[in-house]
């Protein structure tokens, strides 16, 4: 007689192409460590994915949810901007909430989602600008600071939206070598908890055309906080508004830093691709 493995269900969702595997701990005990989640996002031995979330119940009275987040290379994440957009999606779907505006906690804190009709909206709360705080390891604010990387200077400019984010104005980020400058810069020793690399073109009027190097999952087709990031460096270089249009390779993200409320939030779709089930 066969013997019926165990298995592990999961759903697949991506927003602008930045795919998730969630983990729905709200119909039974979740628990894995990074090493497993690094597994699942292995592109041929795995699901595949940029991210693994684990969503739960808070603890906290005032959220609804809580969102664990795994990198592609095991390690935890503090917040993802379009890792809490999926999740809200989901929840959406399933019919856990009938909330339209959701509070969920990351490891960054709480975190306002607003779901609209054919957007999901993320307050992804005020940025971080002083450098230990991000934490890099400068004092003061990091702005258009000189960084030479290899052979090459590039100016820095540097902040955080529950995780770090350093910023470079390029001239043409569609010939950049993102994928050799990404992971120095990640791994730079400027930046004690890694960092995530965004690097920026003014393409029109407050419109940005951005490739990011995500830390822990390295070149991915969207980054929400990077987006949110590129444009609160924007406002500070004196390239653009505080309303911006970002253009990733894997479509936009509408980025607002609101001046009275000293809050980043960006808008844009996601959607659920598959679900099914991992053999354990």
């Amino acid at each position: 007689m066969a013997v019926k493995s165990k298995s592990l269900s999961f759903v697949k969702l991506q927003a602008l192409g930045n795919d998730m595997i969630l983990l729905d701990g709200l119909k039974g005990s979740v628990s894995i460590s990074g090493r497993f989640a690094k597994k699942l996002c292995h592109r041929k031995l795995g699901i595949g994915g940029d991210q693994v979330l684990i969503l739960t119940k808070s603890r906290k009275k005032e959220a609804d949810f809580k969102m664990q987040i795994f990198n592609a290379d095991g390690s935890e994440a503090e917040m993802c901007g379009n890792g809490i957009r999926c999740a809200a999606l989901y929840i959406r779907n399933n019919k856990y909430s009938k909330k339209k505006d959701l509070v969920i906690e990351t490891l960054a804190g709480l975190r306002k989602v607003y779901l609209h009709t054919k957007a999901i909206e993320v307050n992804l709360g005020e940025p971080i600008l002083k450098g230990k705080d991000i934490p890099a390891n400068l004092s003061g604010r990091i702005i258009n600071r000189p960084l030479k990387v290899d052979t090459k200077e590039f100016r820095i400019t540097c902040l955080s939206l529950g995780n770090p984010h350093c910023v470079i104005f390029v001239e043409s980020v569609d010939t950049f070598p993102v994928e050799r400058f990404g992971p120095l810069l990640e791994n730079h020793h400027l930046f004690p908890r890694r960092v995530n690399v965004s690097f920026a073109s003014l393409v029109g009027p407050d419109t940005i055309k951005v490739r990011v190097w995500e830390r822990g999952a390295g070149e991915t087709l969207a980054c929400g906080t990077g987006a949110g990031a590129v444009v609160v460096a924007s406002v500070l270089n004196g390239y653009t508004s505080r309303k911006a249009k970002i253009q990733l390779p894997g479509g936009d993200l509408e980025v607002h830093w609101d001046k009275e409320s000293n809050s980043v939030s960006i808008s844009g779709p996601a959607e659920e691709v598959f679900e099914g089930s991992y053999c354990l």
